[in-house]
């Protein structure tokens, strides 16, 4: 038996979202690292239809750029409407059928882009109970305990749906219902067309409603019926930052939850924040405050947190992250790093390799084995395999205008406080002493060393600082006695 799935989904996306109080547009506020309208289409073409159509209105240009840069997974073209200047889910539908097919005929399914929770499991539910009843509109409906704000699911004696009313237009008995509508139809798509059709802005909003459409088809004696789901959040919307906020709350423990049973330990839920894209393996272990952003990959067994963010960043099995930011970097398997460590772009850590205590890296190729142990910034940089880069150092990339690389070769032991003047070369097995200034090529083998005699001038502490507690020292110590303390 093949799959139930719509022919086509219709996702409306045309609002301005005005309780966001954003100039971003309201399907685009992000959770998850997606944003919610990504989260909209990625349901509606894992539902596999035939169709998709996105309607838009407000900031066209900024939602249909976003559109054009997902990445989804379906057959299907995703398609464009533009709702004009009528208002209502009603026209908003209308619009987007002017994109489809004229003979159409199958299941239309309508969402909105603002139902982040909403999978495709669910659609293709709703259609599944749609077309086994033969009916020409299924409603997703939900119980909930404060429905104000939604319109009502009115049904008759008998439990039949009778209509949807909205709120604005609701009577007082009608607002006192609590299962509500959530927007998320299926229609025949014949039946869709003839209820359009019918359509009318004489209510308490001026608007084409697409909930008319139910009650246009039950007088037509067609059946209808709303089917409650149990699963509330998949129906919620963002209208305003706190209803973001806790949706995005929502999700990301359904995230975590999921990679726990998929046999991540996450110590703390509550404080881990995993992004959609993300990718983690058998016996990673996530401790408490970590934020895993983006498309980031963590091999088995390592280990990362506390505290750290990782975006875009991957990390090789058995490695250990401790309190680091990362960007666009590579950690390779049994590598550690941290704690305080700022990884940046192009920043790749070989395997069993180190990147210690307060190092910032950028574009730094740091080899397998090859350690960055303290308080150093190594840009634009190789550093062989086995290398050991002592503390204070500095790899100097930047003269001003352009940028330089610095390469150390294999199994180099390099003093602390160096600085590598790029552009500049140190061979494989080469020394240096503390507090040199690399400016010239160290040939392998070799110790670079810069060399200035120490200059002691005697007395000038008692002379310079009279009075001080160094000068009494001082003082104390050339006539043999201890100072005072």
């Amino acid at each position: 038996m093949s799959q139930t799935r719509p022919i086509a989904v219709i996702v409306l996306a045309a609002g301005q979202g005005t309780r966001m109080k954003s100039t971003l547009p309201k399907v685009l506020h992000p959770i998850g690292g997606r944003s919610l309208l990504h989260h909209s289409i990625t349901a509606a073409a894992g539902a596999t239809p035939e169709h998709l159509v996105v309607v838009v209105r407000h900031e066209r240009d900024q939602l249909v750029s976003h559109l054009d840069s997902l990445p989804i997974n379906s057959t299907q073209t995703l398609l464009i409407a533009d709702q004009d200047e009528i208002p209502g889910t009603g026209r908003a539908t209308e619009c987007a059928l002017t994109q489809l097919p004229d003979d159409l005929t199958g299941t239309v399914v309508v969402t909105y882009g603002d139902v982040p929770l909403l999978t495709a499991d669910t659609i293709n539910s709703l259609v599944e109970v749609h077309e086994s009843s033969h009916n020409a509109a299924t409603v997703l409906s939900a119980e909930v305990d404060d429905p104000n704000g939604y319109g009502r699911i009115v049904r008759d004696a008998s439990g039949a749906l009778l209509r949807i009313v909205e709120q604005k237009d609701a009577s007082d008995d009608q607002r006192s219902i609590r299962e509500i509508n959530s927007g998320i139809y299926a229609f025949d798509a014949a039946a869709l067309k003839a209820g359009l059709a019918s359509l009318t802005t004489d209510n308490a909003q001026g608007e084409k409603y697409l909930t008319d459409v139910i009650g246009f088809s039950r007088d037509a004696g067609q059946s209808v019926a709303a089917t409650a789901t149990a699963d509330l959040w998949q129906v919620e919307g963002a209208n305003d930052r706190v209803q973001l906020a806790n949706l995005g709350k929502e999700l990301n423990r359904r995230v975590c939850e999921k990679w726990m049973r998929a046999g991540v330990s996450i110590i703390d839920p509550d404080t881990t924040w995993i992004d959609m894209d993300v990718s983690l393996s058998e016996d990673v272990t996530i401790l408490p405050g970590v934020q895993l952003l983006g498309a980031t990959d963590i091999g088995s067994g390592a280990v990362v947190g506390p505290d750290s963010t990782l975006k875009d960043t991957e990390v090789g099995a058995g490695a250990q992250v401790v309190r680091t930011h990362s960007e666009l970097a590579v950690v390779g398997a049994g590598a550690k790093v941290g704690p305080f460590s700022y990884l940046r772009p192009g920043t790749n850590l070989g395997e069993d390799g180190k990147i210690g205590t307060f190092v910032e890296t950028k574009n730094a190729d740091i080899g397998r084995g090859a350690k960055v142990p303290h308080l150093s910034y190594v840009g634009d940089a190789e550093i062989g395999e086995g290398s050991n880069i002592g503390a204070a150092s500095v790899f100097v990339n930047y003269d001003g205008v352009n940028k330089h690389r610095t390469v150390v070769g294999k199994h180099a032991r390099m003093g602390s406080d160096n600085m590598y003047v790029a552009p500049v070369t140190v061979g494989d097995g080469a020394y240096s002493g503390a507090s040199t200034t690399v400016r010239k090529d160290v040939p392998a083998g070799a110790l670079a060393m810069t060399v200035a005699p120490q200059r002691n001038l005697e007395g000038w502490v008692v002379s310079n600082r009279p009075g001080t507690s160094a000068a009494q020292a001082a003082e104390a110590a050339s006539e043999g006695e201890p100072a005072s303390e």
